[in-house]
């Protein structure tokens, strides 16, 4: 590993654990054991590193995407809400930052990235409809808010964690979950037997604890 990448690995923890805009390039130089002077000769500025951490965290999405089969099915819904919790943990501080989300090169990434997404899970109902998989849309605009509703669960997944202090008890499966729990209504019969075939009757049975009905005392008048 040469200067450059060692920078951009360390820099990425520490602004992990500290935050973005908590730690300055004299303090980043401190931590690596370098001048200065040396950090700035890679990177003249905080921005300039931010920018070519984000460039790289890219890259090794669309690497990663690419491995996949680009369908517009369940199943690669499934990996790519893997992948994104994947790289919100390693990319944690711009997730949970908006100061960073709203750096004008970030927030191009990101909103790229966001409208892709959605437009998958949009291509991804479409075709279930179309094979079977899916139930018709009943009430106007629900099938628009399910999509909205799976990004932002995953979008947002470790920011609510991170909010609610659930880290080390519920991690990136849950989030998972969560979404089949939002889709699984929604699917015919069809769609139901291949998601059981795809996934095993162990995982459909643990996707989550039932709803009980009775724990919350009411008074009627």
């Amino acid at each position: 590993m040469n200067t450059k990448q060692k920078i951009i690995q360390t820099a990425t923890q520490v602004f992990n654990k500290k935050g973005y805009s908590s730690v300055n390039l004299k303090e980043l130089a401190q931590v690596l054991g370098i001048s200065r002077g040396n950090l700035t000769y890679h990177f003249a500025t905080k921005n300039e590193l931010l920018e070519t951490i984000v460039k790289g965290m890219w890259e090794e999405i669309a690497i990663a995407k690419a491995k996949t089969m680009q369908v517009p099915s369940f199943a690669n819904m499934h990996n790519q809400t893997r992948l994104y919790h994947k790289f919100q943990k390693e990319y944690a501080f711009i997730f949970l930052d908006t100061h960073v989300q709203n750096h004008p090169f970030v927030k191009e990434q990101l909103k790229a990235m966001i409208e892709k997404t959605i437009k998958d899970f949009h291509k991804m109902i479409a075709l279930g409809i179309q094979v079977g998989t899916v139930k018709e849309e009943t009430i106007p605009g629900t099938y628009r808010s399910l999509v909205l509703s799976v990004w932002m669960v995953s979008f947002y997944w470790l920011s609510q964690q991170t909010t609610r202090e659930k880290a080390d008890e519920e991690n990136g499966e849950n989030g998972e979950k969560v979404i089949w729990n939002l889709i699984l209504p929604h699917l015919t019969q069809k769609g139901l037997d291949g998601f059981k075939e795809y996934f095993g009757e162990a995982y459909y049975k643990k996707l989550g604890e039932a709803f009980n009905v009775n724990q919350y005392s009411f008074i009627n008048f």
